[in-house]
């Protein structure tokens, strides 16, 4: 619900936050944000169909856009230009001030208020502009301020390398570096979620010549997407300490849901299985026949799939 490039719900006792945050997107061009009754009609929609939505606000780097609306939750007191680029690590709250935690607070008290369910994403990751002790300063406080709403705290990898609360979801994403962090994190009591970016982020390219997308965790073939197993991903953390998966599909290159259904669909299908079935009941030569089976179903539905090479695609049920 936040990022460098812009602020995306009302906030009512921080109104700039959508009013000058919410300005802009990747790339220029006009913004938007949820209001507060809009998001919690997504939440009703989607726990109606057994689906707990998750807000993150990214803390405290991927703040551009809050710090281009509020001058004072910036070190020096002044705001920077809002930012329409990619590049990441440059933005960061001011862990030293005060109104960075009322900010914090208010925020996480107004969005829990329309988010039932018992989580709330801290976000965390690539923050290059503190150090680990203005880093664990800020996210120590951070856990203590979500937990007094009542909500778990659910954080990128990076946060395995500061103290815990028990309970806390970490996040796993990066392809290398932070194994032993997140070992170290079970051992305080968190568990795990499972999106790493070489495997689950459907926002990575199919090969070379796939023009939507990124590659900056390499390229992923459907094949690769669907190979891989949670329980053995990463060393020193139990089967038992991993809560599931989840795949990511970030929109710096899509612009209309046909682009979001292609780059989703087939891989979506493959993850989905991951997250649902034992290692043992799966195998890529009997899931590349029950995938092809699925065109007929796709197509009917106008579903805008990426019909991949290496499977046997066939229009009979």
């Amino acid at each position: 619900l936040s990022d460098d490039q812009g602020w995306r719900i009302e906030i009512p006792s921080w109104p700039d936050l959508t009013a000058i945050g919410g300005g802009t997107q990747v790339g220029g061009g006009p913004g938007g944000h949820y209001t507060q009754e809009g998001f919690a009609e997504l939440v009703r929609y989607a726990s109606d169909r057994f689906i707990t939505i998750v807000p993150e606000i990214d803390l405290p780097g991927h703040t551009n856009a809050a710090l281009a609306s509020y001058p004072a939750l910036n070190c020096e007191g002044v705001a920077p230009s809002l930012y329409t680029g990619t590049e990441v690590g440059f933005s960061s709250l001011c862990v030293d001030k005060e109104i960075t935690y009322q900010f914090v607070e208010e925020v996480v008290r107004e969005i829990a208020a329309v988010s039932p369910g018992p989580y709330f994403h801290i976000g965390g990751d690539e923050v290059e502009k503190l150090s680990h002790d203005e880093y664990e300063q800020f996210m120590v406080r951070v856990q203590e301020i979500v937990a007094m709403q009542g909500k778990q705290v659910v954080g990128w990898d990076e946060i395995a390398e500061i103290p815990l609360l028990p309970g806390t979801i970490v996040q796993h994403w990066r392809p290398s570096g932070a194994e032993d962090a997140i070992a170290q994190a079970v051992e305080q009591g968190a568990v795990v979620v499972l999106s790493p970016a070489n495997k689950a982020y459907l926002d990575m390219k199919y090969h070379t010549g796939t023009v939507l997308g990124l590659n900056w965790a390499g390229y992923l073939p459907v094949e690769d997407s669907y190979s891989w197993t949670p329980e053995t991903m990463v060393s020193g953390v139990s089967d038992e300490a991993i809560i599931g998966v989840e795949t990511p599909l970030w929109s710096e290159t899509l612009g209309t849901l046909d682009d979001v259904a292609y780059m989703a669909f087939p891989r979506i299908a493959g993850i989905a299985e991951i997250g649902w079935s034992p290692a043992e009941k799966r195998a890529w030569a009997e899931y590349r026949l029950r995938l092809g089976a699925q065109e007929a179903r796709w197509t009917a539905l106008g579903i805008n799939f990426y019909r991949a090479p290496e499977v046997p695609w066939s229009a009979e049920w």
